[in-house]
């Protein structure tokens, strides 16, 4: 079939942002059959995309050939040999303003995301905050191909088949007896991880009847996850064990995945796995949560108690008083939610 539209879209940032891409892109391929994509983003990040039909990666390397403004111009010619027609800009930072104004003479359709900055400041401010739900990303980045003219419905996802497990994958995890639960218990910045020592209760108790997965990445993470796994049965840390491809073969057959407001929340969800998010200084409202799951797989902190939440959208910023508002969420709470997603899905 003949490709009419060659979609051209650009994502550099962190992993959870161009995982929250996944489903978008999944349902434009399949609602828009004849359309080729190509995804530009930072090279490790190929295997989020290799299942997807008619979507080409593109790897742009920002800290070498790629740049400064000159290495974007270098870019731009190599982009420029591939027939784009249309230029989704779901980033909109300054490397993605000057890479798209080298399109501007090309005759591209472009566009580009509203962040919805002012409405995101609101819901984050101490005085007179407006606390509601705000646009997800997840749309934000649909509206972006509306503007081009591509439609996405995003109501009815169809269901995704399961890959077979990975070999390596296969040797750590033995057979499957028993429900498996990832928990991924960091996050980049520090009010949004829940304390380690409710989190291990939270294992603790899982272990006992399921096997337990902790995933994570930097090599204090790895040596933090390893001593718990040590410390607990039917528990088994692969941070540091797996590549992203493989770490993406084994979330796809978790039955459960518990994780912070952070990448691997986005990885299970873009997956179809049930994904239980907790939240610290940021809050679901903002539009971060994973794709398609029930607001009750958000547990947040009292409110009541700590007004100010969100305090802010990347979880960088914290109010004085509020370092400890995840205490809020208890153990039990958690351990509660996860057996009721499982069993619910048995």
């Amino acid at each position: 079939m003949q490709v009419k539209s060659h979609i051209l879209v650009i994502r550099l940032s962190a992993m959870g942002d161009v995982a929250m891409t996944v489903p978008i892109i999944r349902a434009i391929v399949a609602q828009y059959p004849t359309i080729k994509i190509t995804f530009l983003s930072k090279a490790f990040l190929k295997p989020l995309f290799d299942d997807i039909p008619n979507v080409h990666f593109y790897s742009a390397d920002v800290n070498d050939t790629h740049k400064g403004i000159l290495g974007l111009h270098k870019l731009h010619k190599e982009l420029k040999q591939l027939n784009i027609t249309h230029i989704a800009d779901i980033h909109n930072v300054l490397r993605s303003k000057i890479l798209r104004s080298f399109f501007k003479f090309s005759n591209n359709s472009i566009a580009v995301i509203d962040k919805g900055r002012a409405e995101k400041k609101a819901l984050t401010r101490t005085e007179n905050k407006i606390f509601k739900q705000l646009k997800t990303s997840h749309q934000r980045y649909a509206d972006v191909f509306e503007k081009l003219g591509f439609r996405i419905n995003l109501s009815n996802p169809a269901p995704l088949e399961k890959p077979l497990l990975d070999t390596k994958v296969a040797s750590i995890t033995n057979d499957k007896k028993q429900h498996w639960i990832g928990i991924a218990p960091f996050a980049a910045f520090d009010p949004k991880v829940y304390p380690i020592d409710l989190m291990k209760k939270v294992i603790l108790e899982l272990s006992k009847n399921h096997t337990v997965f902790l995933f994570g990445g930097g090599q204090s993470e790895i040596e933090s996850l390893s001593e718990i796994a040590q410390q607990n049965t039917n528990c088994i840390s692969v941070a540091g064990t797996l590549n992203l491809k493989e770490e993406l073969n084994l979330i796809a057959h978790l039955d459960c995945m518990l994780a912070m407001d952070s990448g691997n929340a986005h990885f299970s969800a873009m997956q179809q796995v049930a994904t239980i998010t907790l939240w610290g200084g940021t809050h679901p409202f903002a539009g971060f949560a994973p794709f398609n799951q029930p607001t009750d797989y958000c547990l947040v902190p009292d409110l009541e108690k700590f007004p100010n939440i969100p305090s802010s959208i990347y979880g960088n910023k914290i109010c004085e008083g509020y370092e400890d508002v995840m205490r809020t969420i208890l153990p039990k709470t958690v351990i509660q939610k996860i057996e009721e997603v499982l069993n619910s899905n048995s």
